[in-house]
């Protein structure tokens, strides 16, 4: 099973991802650490490093789906592309497809979140508030059928729903 988390950074999608994957003893690939590290190795921020670090994760995460292994992609996913690119993954390797939209509802607190993290991402710059506000508009276009989940919700809850979602196809 290919499980793709997205939703606006700060959401709470990492969060989840790693639950997720410490619940289920599957693999969890990020984007943003590998956008980080593409930074570090001194590709220029100016090229397609964020398409780069999608296009790394689809390559690892299609190595693992050819053993047989569910994955969790952690990863905005607000284009179209983006979610098409895991939806012709999960097709070339018969793996069945799950999305999980994380999201926070209460604005004021998303933009708290957002400003107040420090992740443990050598190099990687967090994005403004008004970077994530423009990234909203592509997720409301989203219409694939996904699971949406509140982080105003205890991570607990959001992770025992996720794993209802999930189902029977995963190991337990």
């Amino acid at each position: 099973m290919l499980i793709a988390l997205s939703g606006l950074p700060g959401a709470g999608k990492s969060a989840l991802a790693g639950e997720l994957g410490r619940s289920l003893s599957i693999p969890v690939l990020s984007v943003d650490p590998v956008e980080a590290a593409l930074w570090r190795a001194g590709i220029d921020r100016s090229q397609p490093t964020g398409l780069a670090a999608y296009v790394v994760v689809e390559e690892v995460a299609a190595g693992l789906l050819s053993l047989g292994q569910s994955v969790v992609v952690d990863a905005v996913n607000d284009a179209a592309e983006a979610r098409e690119q895991w939806s012709a993954l999960a097709h070339r390797h018969q793996a069945e497809l799950r999305y999980i939209e994380m999201v926070c509802s209460d604005p004021a607190i998303h933009r708290r979140r957002l400003e107040g993290r420090r992740r443990d991402i050598p190099g990687f710059v967090e994005p403004t508030w008004e970077a994530v506000e423009a990234r909203r508009a592509n997720l409301a276009t989203w219409d694939e059928p996904r699971l949406v989940l509140d982080s105003l919700d205890s991570l607990t809850e959001n992770v025992a729903a996720a794993i209802v979602y999930l189902g029977e196809s995963v190991p337990q």
